[in-house]
């Protein structure tokens, strides 16, 4: 006998429906949008045994793979393999953009514990700093830091992380046409300098080391994030490195998206608690792109070479997407104002960042 479904679970399969859409129809983050739309009808869809616990295949990823922490590692290390930190190390300063955009994260911290004023929310200084924690736009670090500090908030959590990940190219140009005049995103930057090998093999393991004396809570991501990187500057391990950035990256997201989706049942995901989470999502990512600007805008009254306050609107997590972006704002407002490298730096400070403020909420909770 077929069980019956109700509105609530055919309103999930219509959430599912949408990610699978905007992945394959317009391409907005389809390596992870996909993968969570399919999870999300295999965790709403009867007699299935994916999700049995103790037994089902998609259960055991995100068991092994989530609630070990050994995903959101993971991907970080493809992360850093990716990552030239030519652009930050050439104009060190942009660093502080990337800080700047971490208010975003604790500004909707308090705002999530203000929720609480709504009849049917209750977040906990726990949940309201991991529901904090999307406003770096930081997919892997949220996941890290929900499935630690509150796992039954994990699946709205990642949800909204992704969802506002792939709408960056939609939510920040508005941000950032309001924030700055024509004449601030006509602003040319002058040419950076040359990094040299010794620089990039370094920065890694100095990073690291500072992390692990500092901020030991944070380690397992920057760890894994300077190590990719490390392997992608080394020169020496070329085959390892490939691998890191391709097949092993790919692996790991496929089984962090059908993880992610599986946590999205009707019964857990359609309640006040999951409105909340998705309307501070917003306004944390908001508030982190709107600090970036403003910040780069404060650099400006304080230094004499001048900053596009675009750049700070990359300050965010969502690596290359955010730097795409503000590349794409400043082609419009000056045809020869390229900002893609530029943007690089406050975008790899920003995923840094997101992690030591992860690390941070950890010692503190």
């Amino acid at each position: 006998m077929i069980p019956s479904i109700g509105p609530e679970t055919l309103l999930m399969f219509a959430i599912g429906g949408v990610l699978i859409y905007l992945a394959i129809a317009k391409e907005y983050e389809p390596t992870l949008l996909l993968p969570i739309g399919f999870g999300i009808l295999v965790a709403n869809l009867p007699l299935t045994e994916l999700m049995t616990p103790g037994e089902g295949l998609i259960w055991r990823f995100y068991h092994y793979g989530v609630e070990w922490e050994v995903i959101p590692p993971l991907i970080f290390l493809g992360l850093g393999a990716h990552t030239d930190f030519g652009p930050l190390l050439a104009n060190p300063k942009t660093a502080l953009l990337g800080g700047a955009a971490q208010f975003g994260i604790f500004a909707t911290l308090l705002g999530a514990l203000a929720l609480n004023a709504i009849p049917g929310i209750d977040f906990s200084l726990r949940d309201a700093a991991s529901i904090g924690i999307i406003g770096g736009a930081d997919g892997p670090t949220a996941i890290f830091l929900s499935s630690k500090l509150s796992p039954r908030l994990l699946g709205s959590i990642a949800i909204a992380a992704y969802s506002y990940m792939a709408l960056v190219p939609i939510i920040q140009p508005p941000i950032m046409r309001l924030l700055t005049s024509q004449a601030e995103r006509e602003t040319q930057m002058v040419q950076l300098r040359y990094v040299s090998k010794r620089e990039k093999i370094l920065f890694p393991l100095i990073a690291l080391s500072l992390c692990a004396l500092l901020l030991p809570s944070a380690a397992p991501l920057i760890g894994m994030f300077m190590f990719g990187n490390l392997a992608r500057e080394c020169g020496v391990i070329n085959r390892l490195s490939d691998t890191i950035q391709r097949s092993l990256i790919n692996i790991v997201t496929i089984f962090l998206g059908l993880s992610v989706g599986s946590k999205l049942a009707a019964g857990e995901f359609l309640n006040v608690e999951t409105l909340g989470i998705l309307l501070l999502g917003m306004i944390a990512f908001a508030i982190g792109t709107a600090a970036g600007i403003l910040m780069a805008k404060l650099m400006n009254r304080l230094t004499d070479t001048p900053i596009n306050p675009l750049i700070g609107a990359a300050g965010v997590s969502a690596v290359p997407m955010a730097a795409r972006v503000v590349n794409q704002v400043g082609l419009k407002a000056n045809s020869q104002n390229h900002l893609l490298m530029h943007a690089m730096g406050p975008n790899v400070s920003g995923v840094i960042g997101s992690a030591v403020a992860a690390g941070v909420l950890l010692a503190m909770l």
